[in-house]
């Protein structure tokens, strides 16, 4: 034998066909092997007739296009006319791959999820076929619920069949299978790419995020488009990525060792017998077992290559939002014809809506790092309403859900938006639940509420420093946002005063207050009335709905009013009653690069909610972990969050009211309207009274009696679950 002339060994490949012959050499575990190649253009007598004349001459022989044995889950049965042409050799080995496809399958799928986590989370998994690719049908299966058989669509040109093709029915179909598959040809159990006379349906080929299977299938038998699919195999060639980079392919994972390569070129049967070609023992039976010492001293990553420059490198988040009121309901395209209906049934039917797929976030690219990411909105149907008046675990199930969805697109963090963020345990439960990690956005929230409020309160005019004795009220300064923006208020404000309505978590913050801040002078209140008249900034962070939480009209001239809440608690009916008075949202983020909402979210291009924009943050810097959960937000938090804010070159879009940026000319006037009050007091006393008298009336919202009608009960019930199921038939939206 060659080696035993002082020579590398040797490998031979025989090719049923479709390969140029050729030579080459490969470096595996240190040593180096030849491989010969030759073509045997479809005729298995020529095959034999190779084999015969390499016996003695070569270390191993491999096979490819021809398999000995076909397996199907766990059936299997021999080729006839493969199985003969393993017995013609005396000396030298004949492989086919088989001894080890499956191992190296299983390592290639955990290796590339450590490489690149969430490749297969949560996908819809298309074996393209599932034929002899067990072991990848089965690591795959660890990362999603959602794999399917494309073998009757391939071998049999079947139409997709509801149940016919998953793992479960697989049991019962696999033998049979392949007792009509054994007595097909080799070009049709492993065909070639090509054009195929007999198209298939493409919709499982559609439906599919990852086509997993034999190359040559994939290409000859799915559709023309595969935007967005990743694609696994064993190997693939220079025209292969070329052919599947103009379909639209996302990327192409090999799963035999890529010995030099970007990709793996060469496959199973050609790895099996390199490995026959250095083992030390070459009178060792060729099982699985036996090349298992041998592959575990390999260090080596399967093939990994995006083959869309634009979806390279790429880090991917996810961001949940809900109507604020049904007014969103009624604007969306997809749902106008529901204004028709009553108020309350659109709202309720609303909130049992599963979660839908938004639109893709593109185009937002760190300066410093350079960092592309990318983000997805997902719906939930119910308002803040029908958020508050439900349990806990009625929203809990439907962010879990759109985590999933989440992830199946490939996102590894998950924004809470708007009152998604403060439900329950503020997204505690959501993110021990979740695979991905999870954040409430809220400390980018308390740090852009209070850059912007200094600023606001700045251009109004108004001193907050330890000479000229600032106050600042904090409402609702209990809750997850208003204690730490209290904390950090009080570090920097001679007086502060927090209300809320439970006394005892007053105390406890005055407590907390005083022993981080001890200078500080803190006043606590159940309301706001008897405060809000010396106050220079009002923090509001409720989660009230129709509830009067400030009599704006008693405010102090000039006075800085940042309304965190959402729905905002001010109204714009209500702050018009005081234009000297300046009422501001939270901070918006105006976020680097060419960013690309893929829809309207009420904000100018570019620019983003904060709780949005520290989800797209953690992205860009890579940290991918639960970030902001819980009541309690960490103040070193808040602290790190706009160190990341400023090393990733987001910034303050401008100060907003009410929808509306407003203009330097906009405050400079709001400005002078307040000196003048502030140098005329019977001027003030006298537009308190106008603005009192032209106050309007919020009526707080009761919920339905409990005693009504069993009968109504069933009815609005049932009229909710018919709507629903409309709803949903017509307007789910998919990516």
């Amino acid at each position: 034998m060659a080696e035993q002339a002082g020579l590398n060994p040797k490998v031979a490949v025989l090719h049923y066909e479709g390969t140029a012959e050729s030579e080459e050499t490969i470096e595996l575990l240190g040593s180096t092997v030849q491989i010969q190649h030759i073509d045997c253009d479809g005729d298995l007598d020529k095959m034999a007739e190779q084999i015969a004349a390499l016996d003695g001459q070569v270390t191993a022989v491999a096979l490819t296009g021809v398999s000995k044995t076909l397996r199907l889950g766990k059936a299997k049965v021999a080729h006839p006319a493969a199985e003969p042409l393993f017995n013609i050799a005396q000396q030298t080995p004949v492989v086919d791959g088989a001894g080890v496809r499956a191992a190296m399958e299983r390592w290639a799928v955990r290796l590339a999820d450590e490489a690149q986590p969430g490749i297969w989370s949560r996908k819809r998994v298309l074996m393209a076929p599932g034929l002899n690719h067990g072991g990848l049908a089965q690591a795959l299966e660890q990362y999603t619920e959602e794999l399917r058989y494309a073998d009757p669509i391939v071998y049999f040109a079947l139409p997709p069949v509801p149940g016919v093709g998953t793992g479960e029915t697989l049991p019962r179909v696999a033998e049979p299978t392949l007792n009509q598959l054994r007595a097909y040809p080799f070009r049709r159990l492993f065909p070639q790419a090509g054009e195929s006379v007999r198209p298939r349906s493409p919709k499982l080929f559609e439906w599919a995020d990852v086509l997993a299977g034999d190359m040559g299938g994939i290409r000859r038998y799915a559709p023309k488009q595969l935007k967005r699919k990743v694609i696994v195999v064993e190997s693939a060639t220079e025209e292969d990525v070329n052919d599947l980079r103009e379909r639209g392919v996302s990327a192409v994972v090999t799963t035999m060792p890529p010995l030099g390569h970007e990709l793996a070129h060469l496959g199973a049967a050609v790895f099996e017998a390199c490995l026959i070609a250095l083992s030390p023992d070459k009178k060792a039976s060729l099982t699985e077992n036996t090349y298992l010492n041998l592959m575990a001293r390999m260090d080596w990553q399967p093939g990994i290559k995006y083959l869309q420059p634009d979806e390279a490198g790429i880090n991917k988040f996810a961001f949940v939002i809900h109507p604020l009121s049904p007014r969103f309901i009624y604007s969306h395209p997809k749902f106008r014809w529901t204004r028709y209906l009553p108020e309350r049934l659109v709202e309720r039917v609303a909130a049992h809506l599963p979660p839908m797929y938004g639109s893709r976030i593109t185009g937002i690219e760190s300066p410093t790092t350079g960092q592309k990411v990318e983000g997805y909105l997902m719906f939930i149907g119910g308002t803040p309403r029908e958020l508050m008046r439900r349990d806990p675990a009625f929203v809990y199930r439907r962010l879990i859900r759109a985590s999933r969805m989440a992830e199946r697109y490939g996102a590894r963090l998950m924004g809470l938006g708007a009152f998604t963020s403060v439900v329950g345990d503020a997204g505690i439960t959501v993110a021990q639940k979740a695979d991905i990690a999870i954040t409430s956005g809220n400390s980018l929230t308390v740090a852009a509420t209070l850059e912007t409020a200094k600023q606001a309160v700045v251009k109004m005019g108004n001193n907050l420093d330890e000479a000229h004795q600032g106050k600042v009220m904090v409402i609702g300064a209990t809750g997850s946002i208003g204690s730490v923006c209290s904390r950090l208020l009080a570090q920097a404000v001679p007086n502060i005063v927090l209300v809320a309505p439970r006394p005892e978590k007053l105390i406890s913050l005055k407590q907390t207050i005083e022993a981080e801040t001890p200078n500080a002078n803190v006043t606590l209140s159940t309301t706001a009335d008897d405060y809000v008249s010396d106050c220079d900034l009002i923090v509001t962070t409720t989660t009230a709905l129709n509830t009067r939480i400030i009599d704006i009209t008693m405010c102090k001239p000039g006075a800085v009013i940042c309304d965190i809440a959402r729905p905002p608690d001010i109204t714009e009916e209500e702050a018009a009653l005081r234009p000297d008075v300046l009422v501001i949202e939270s901070g918006e983020i105006l976020l680097p690069g060419k960013p690309d909402f893929g829809m309207d979210i009420g904000l100018p291009p570019g620019v983003a909610y904060a709780c949005l924009a520290e989800t797209a943050l953690l992205a860009m810097d890579g940290r991918f972990e639960d970030y902001t959960l819980g009541r309690n937000i960490e103040i070193e938090r808040v602290k790190e969050i706009y160190r990341l804010y400023k090393k990733h070159g987001l910034e303050l879009s401008g100060i907003r009211s009410h929808d509306h940026f407003l203009t330097d000319e906009d405050l400079a006037k709001k400005r002078a309207l307040a000196d003048e009050l502030r140098n005329d007091p019977a001027k003030l006393a006298d537009v308190r009274r106008q603005a009192q008298a032209a106050m309007p009336v919020k009526r707080a919202y009761r919920p339905a009696k409990s005693g009504r009608n069993r009968t109504t009960t069933i009815a609005a019930s049932a009229g909710a679950a018919v709507l629903a199921a409309i709803a949903g038939l017509f307007f789910w939206r998919r990516k």
